[in-house]
């Protein structure tokens, strides 16, 4: 069963008048368009198993980052979810937690994003 009609639900409840767009739910993807222009693409299989993209505008100044737990950095703290920082650095995920709902996670990075899109003040 997909979780994406559930959590965009969820985040339309939690963030009303927050988003651009109606979320936009795919078989296996969420798209959110939040009202500071971030572009946030959810692919959420488990509460151990995500991956959370966004792009924070268009042209050549526009940022792309994302947060997943694809085990490939297990020397970070907070592995195996990890932070995709916009300079192409992998840093511990200052936002989500493995195991936790997904609909808390994701709660969680929207509120992030609506304050601040490359989370400069998490990753500094």
């Amino acid at each position: 069963m997909s979780l994406q009609p559930e959590l965009a639900e969820h985040i339309e409840q939690a963030f009303p008048g927050r988003l651009a767009a109606p979320p936009q739910v795919a078989q296996d993807a969420l798209t959110l368009i939040l009202d500071n222009g971030v572009m946030l693409t959810v692919h959420y299989a488990a509460d151990d198993a995500y991956s959370l993209r966004w792009r924070t505008g268009l042209g050549p100044d526009a940022a792309e980052m994302g947060i997943d737990t694809a085990p490939t950095h297990p020397g970070l703290a907070t592995a195996p979810n990890h932070l995709h920082l916009d300079d192409g650095r992998v840093v511990p995920d200052p936002v989500t937690r493995v195991g936790a709902k997904p609909a808390a996670n994701l709660a969680a990075l929207v509120e992030a994003l609506l304050h601040d899109p490359l989370l400069k003040d998490k990753t500094a």
